[in-house]
C-alpha cells in the first residue's frame, strides 16, 4: 500500500499554484497571499515565498500534523545546523516531547529525482540530529528509512505515526 495514496487539490484561484503539479500527499485547505506568491506556513506562522520545493514541503508538514499525528509545536521548518563549519538548513525535523530529533525531512521539488545524492544529503543532516527515522520526498515520490542507531542500518518503512516514531 502506498505511503501517500492521493493527490492534492489545486486551487484554480492562483495561477502560480495551478503550476505546479499534482503531489502524491493528501489534500489540504493551503492559506496563499493575495498575489498568489506566497503561501502560509503554520509551523513558521508566516508567508514564506512559494516555490517548488515550498509547495512540496508545506504539503508533507500538513501530511505530518494531519494524517501522523505529529503536533506542529513539534516541528521545525528549515533548521539551522552546522556541518564541517558549513551552514545548512534540514527541511523538516520532528521533536519528541523532551525535544529530541526522532525525524528529519529532506524536501526537494517535484521535477528532482530523488538520487542516491538526495539521500546522502538527508543522512549529513542526520549526522548532526542523530534522528531515527530519515525521510526524502519530491510530492511525487517518497522514501521513508528507519535507522537503527546501534548498527547504522536502515531499513525502508511507511511514515510512522507520532507515538510511534
Amino acid at each position: 500500500m502506498p505511503i501517500f495514496a492521493r493527490s492534492i487539490t489545486l486551487n484554480p484561484r492562483h495561477m502560480l499554484a495551478t503550476s505546479f503539479p499534482p503531489l502524491g500527499l493528501p489534500p489540504y485547505a493551503y492559506k496563499l497571499s493575495a498575489d498568489g506568491q506566497r503561501i502560509f506556513d503554520t509551523v513558521r506562522r508566516r508567508y514564506v515565498a512559494l516555490t517548488p520545493e515550498e509547495w512540496v514541503r508545506q504539503h508533507l508538514v500538513n501530511f505530518l500534523v494531519q494524517h501522523r499525528g505529529v503536533p506542529a509545536g513539534l516541528m521545525q521548518v528549515e533548521a539551522a545546523l552546522r556541518l564541517n563549519g558549513l551552514s545548512h538548513r534540514a527541511d523538516v525535523v520532528v521533536f519528541d516531547r523532551q525535544a529530541q530529533p526522532l525525524l528529519v525531512a529532506e524536501c526537494k521539488a517535484p521535477t528532482v529525482q530523488l538520487t542516491n545524492e538526495v539521500l546522502q544529503q538527508a543522512c549529513r543532516y542526520n549526522i548532526r540530529f542523530c534522528a531515527r527515522y530519515i525521510l526524502i520526498s519530491n510530492g511525487l515520490r517518497h522514501l521513508c528509512l528507519r535507522i537503527d542507531r546501534s548498527t547504522g542500518a536502515a531499513e525502508p518503512v511507511a511514515v510512522p505515526m507520532f507515538d510511534e516514531m
